[in-house]
């Protein structure tokens, strides 16, 4: 058996914390029975245990099948490495199936994989004990397994999802940041500038309109349209306030002037109210899109695969702001994150995997949407496959935005497309306005937030 001086850094303090804990338990009972640890959030959650570790030991990872490559990269430049690996749905689709699995595991004590791929969703259960007597599902990263260094070198915002009672508890493996696509030769072609505020926007809406009907500066049809639009304008939909209390104040100044821009756009014909991936979509309006504010992906998958816009056409711009103000916030559509299990046995092996596949230029430079981390997000901007396409070198729009997504649009516990997709769009496609919506959507928030244990208020 090894010595506590030859095992790794991470493994000799979790025998530290492993014996000190055993040392404070038996104190606490010898005074208070079997008295639970302390879950106040106050100041953070209780120091994190790890169970006993099995170094060297195989760990089990589960995975999307798009992030599969990149599990298999990391075992191909890990020879050494023991992996069990597992293709699962990744929680695709607002799928429950890790969350209840887990608390299937939980109950038997047993079954837990070590590392998860997961949409930001899951961790607002993964990063929560689940009873009295459990423990969180997902590690806290910060607690002497990922260094803040590192930690620190992720886009500004990209880890808040991560997130709770101040700890982090996953890694953001890509961000879908919000910028301003056109098609520049179209643009060029009408005589038209590139706007870089709403009112801008706004102004050629209303241009294009009147000039060009038919052709578009955006859809609000798409199940995450409202990511794009209210999360860049700064409206308090998601706004976690507290760890169980929900701002959802659609009345706000900055939700109400979105609505009202975007109603006199649709109302002109200039923003499209039919999905931009809806079917037919793409055959009728794809090549008359001159504008669409979108994620950083809209640019391969939407204008490329989608449109099927010859290379050399769109380009990209940072996210627009508004007249007035001195910073720029944007939204986010998409991005998954990677979580270490708390009963891992083999900590550091399971760190070093969701560390790698998050931070590598090796396998990030080469992954199909933009890295959360910064250094890698380089790399990919200098893969030509990421850029060969467009009609500018994106690198300025792309780094921009990053570091500009609003964390006022919290992480919750519920999709926030449901109520967007339930209420909104069908009002959209009825004839009826964004503004009018506002309090439909409002109410469907809160009874959806309700639902599943959160406080809600406007202020």
């Amino acid at each position: 058996m090894k010595s506590p001086r030859s095992l790794p850094a991470r493994s000799r303090r979790a025998l530290v914390r492993s014996a000190v804990a055993v040392l404070a338990v038996s104190a606490i009972a010898a005074l208070a029975g079997c008295a639970s640890a302390d879950q106040s959030t106050d100041s953070g959650s209780a120091e994190f245990t790890p169970v006993t570790q099995e170094e060297g030991s195989t760990i089990t990872v589960w995975a999307d099948s798009t992030r599969l490559p990149a599990v298999q990269q990391y075992q191909d430049s890990h020879p050494d490495a023991k992996l069990d690996i597992v293709t699962y749905d990744g929680g695709a689709d607002g799928s429950t199936y890790l969350q209840t699995k887990v608390q299937l595991f939980d109950r038997t004590g047993e079954g837990w994989p070590d590392v998860v791929f997961a949409p930001p969703v899951d961790v607002t259960w993964a990063s929560q004990p689940t009873g009295p007597d459990a423990i969180p599902f997902a590690a806290p990263l910060d607690e002497d397994l990922v260094p803040q260094d590192t930690l620190d070198d992720f886009a500004t915002g990209s880890l808040t999802p991560c997130e709770f009672n101040g700890h982090t508890y996953c890694l953001r493996n890509d961000i879908a940041q919000v910028v301003l696509w056109y098609n520049k030769t179209l643009l060029d072609q009408f005589g038209y500038s590139v706007p870089t505020t709403w009112e801008e926007y706004e102004a050629l809406g209303e241009k294009v309109a009147a000039e060009h009907p038919g052709y578009l500066v955006g859809s609000v049809g798409d199940t995450n349209s409202h990511e794009s639009y209210f999360w860049s304008s700064q409206c308090p939909a998601f706004d976690l306030v507290k760890p169980d209390t929900l701002r959802v104040d659609l009345q706000d100044g900055n939700c109400t002037r979105m609505a009202t821009l975007l109603d006199n756009l649709i109302a002109k014909g200039a923003v499209s109210t039919e999905a931009f991936f809806s079917q037919g979509f793409a055959k009728d309006s794809g090549a008359k899109t001159l504008v669409a504010v979108g994620p950083s992906w809209y640019g391969q998958y939407l204008f490329n695969s989608a449109f099927a816009i010859p290379a050399g056409q769109i380009a990209a711009a940072p996210p627009l702001g508004w007249e007035g103000e001195s910073e720029n916030f944007t939204g986010n559509v998409g991005g998954g994150t990677w979580m270490v299990s708390s009963h891992s046995a083999n900590l550091d092996a399971a760190t070093d995997l969701v560390t790698w596949i998050t931070t590598s230029d090796d396998v990030q430079a080469g992954a199909p949407t933009y890295p959360a981390f910064a250094p890698a997000a380089d790399a990919w901007l200098a893969n030509p496959a990421n850029k060969e396409y467009f009609a500018n070198d994106v690198s300025d729009a792309f780094k921009t935005a990053a570091d500009e997504v609003w964390t006022g649009w919290s992480n919750t516990r519920f999709s926030d497309a449901t109520a967007w997709s339930s209420v909104v769009l069908p009002a959209l496609t009825a004839g009826k306005t964004l503004t009018e919506t506002l309090p439909a959507w409002q109410t469907a928030i809160t009874d959806e937030a309700k639902s599943v244990g959160y406080t809600v208020t406007q202020k």
